[in-house]
């Protein structure tokens, strides 16, 4: 444990944080995996499903958690699935 009460400071604010990006995370995940599912189940609702996913990640990018080139990544990989399933 830190002595000095700025370091005090910054542990709390890390642990804060941290939560918060997991927050961030397990919501991406869930999203992408619904996403996932409903391409493979070429279900109705597909192309919504894929646009929510879409702006989750292009969020979690903009808000620090994913690097850009992870987030293109994401997206052009999920972009690249619903378009094998919609041939």
């Amino acid at each position: 444990m830190p002595n000095i009460k700025s370091q005090k400071d910054r542990v709390i604010q890390a642990e804060k944080e941290a939560a918060h990006n997991k927050a961030i995370k397990s919501n991406l995940k869930t999203v992408v995996k619904k996403a996932n599912a409903a391409i493979v189940a070429d279900a109705a609702d597909k192309d919504a499903a894929v646009k929510a996913a879409v702006k989750a990640i292009d969020s979690a990018k903009s808000k620090g958690v994913l690097h850009k080139n992870t987030a293109a990544r994401k997206v052009s990989r999920l972009a690249k699935r619903a378009n094998k399933a919609a041939e």
